[in-house]
């Protein structure tokens, strides 16, 4: 037989029903849909728990008990593999504005690089939300690109206010607000909910300062992933002194769990052996599609057939049911992973993609290895049994 031929006999198998083609299509499809949903879906709430935890500030630690070097603190920023943003700050006297001179508005000295931290909100959860699907080094990437953006907003020409004072006293960037220290310039407003971080800032001006501006008491670093290093070198920008202190690095949020692990989570996730599953069903659906037909083609076999011609055309209508299959889940999974990211779409769809692959390659190779157990021989012992 030539290849036309091989073909056109598959095409003629499966329009006829001789392939009971559809229903494997059925078995492929539902198979690669729920199994690849369940993995995309699984990344993608490990993505918005990292997305939650960046933007509560759960991967911010800070400084505390102990003087600490502005300048070295800012710094930190330039490490390799370091945090990707870190500042100092410190209490200041309090602000009273001219229109409430009975009510006092904390207020904090803070570097530079602060304001910065202050200002990366949604930015940097945005960046570095794919990274509980990638590995450190992407998600370093993605914190390096959210930096350049936030040195762009981080304007220290004037103070920076929290919303709530913001909404309180009806300001807002670019306003300026009449104090018992002169007029002041709101150069910006920066979130801060109650969500189990430091409270202090929820209500607070912040007044931006050099870093070689004295002595600060604390210093912030905010680094994704998470690394053991950022505790060291949180530690190295302490002022060493003659009296004895509690320094301590403590996370900002506490309500989240300070050993979290995003590429751990992502390793250890319960979906992670799904593709064996997928790999599974695809070799009992490609057994099952010989099997079922072994005696028609032990008869083909008898009657001339080549072998080869045989394996092909078991390939060709395998190939059929188990390639179109595999493509409608693709474009499910493709879909789902678009809508439902919120950042590296691609990155979920490669993992989730993955199942109805090896659910196909199952297909394809158990097929051909059963194709290959039929024998013309067998020809009277399939008769008998039939």
């Amino acid at each position: 037989m030539n290849l036309r031929s091989i073909c056109s006999e598959a095409v003629r198998n499966i329009s006829a029903g001789t392939t009971r083609a559809a229903w494997f299509f059925l078995v492929m499809l539902i198979t690669g849909a729920l199994l690849g949903g369940y993995e995309a879906m699984s990344i993608v709430q490990l993505e918005q728990e990292a997305i939650t935890r960046i933007s509560s500030d759960a991967d911010t630690k800070a400084l505390i008990g102990a003087s600490v070097d502005g300048q070295a603190c800012d710094g930190l920023e330039m490490v390799h593999n370091g945090p990707s943003l870190a500042g100092a700050a410190r209490a200041a006297e309090s602000i009273t504005a001219s229109s409430t001179p009975g009510m006092e508005l904390p207020a904090y000295e803070v570097t530079p690089g602060f304001i910065k931290l202050l200002a990366s909100g949604q930015k940097t959860a945005n960046a570095a939300s794919s990274s509980a699907s990638s590995a450190a080094s992407s998600a370093q990437q993605g914190a390096t690109s959210t930096q350049q953006e936030v040195n762009e907003t981080a304007d220290t020409s004037g103070i920076w206010i929290s919303t709530d004072v913001s909404h309180d006293f009806g300001l807002v960037k670019g306003s300026v607000m009449q104090t018992n220290r002169g007029d002041m310039t709101i150069a910006g407003v920066f979130s801060w909910p109650n969500d189990g971080r430091d409270t202090r800032f929820a209500y607070a001006a912040m007044i931006p300062v050099s870093a070689s501006s004295g002595e600060f008491t604390e210093c912030w670093a905010k680094q994704w992933p998470v690394s053991e290093q950022t505790n060291d070198l949180l530690y190295s920008t302490a002022i060493v002194s003659g009296t004895g202190g509690n320094t301590t690095v403590a996370q900002v949020n506490k309500s989240f769990d300070s050993r979290y692990n995003a590429y751990s989570s992502y390793k250890n996730r319960m979906t992670v052996w799904l593709p064996y599953v997928s790999l599974a069903v695809g070799v009992i659906a490609g057994v099952i599609s010989v099997r079922r037909r072994r005696l028609e083609y032990a008869g083909a076999l008898h009657v001339g057939q080549t072998k080869g011609a045989q394996l092909l055309e078991m390939t060709l209508e395998t190939l059929i049911w188990a390639g179109l299959a595999t493509i409608a889940c693709l474009a499910l999974l493709c879909a789902y992973c678009w809508r439902m990211s919120a950042d590296g779409w691609m990155n979920i769809f490669i993992a989730a993609c993955r199942i109805p692959a090896t659910g196909f390659a199952g297909a394809m190779a158990a097929t051909f290895l059963a194709g290959l157990s039929v024998r013309e021989s067998q020809l009277l012992r399939f008769f008998k049994s039939r």
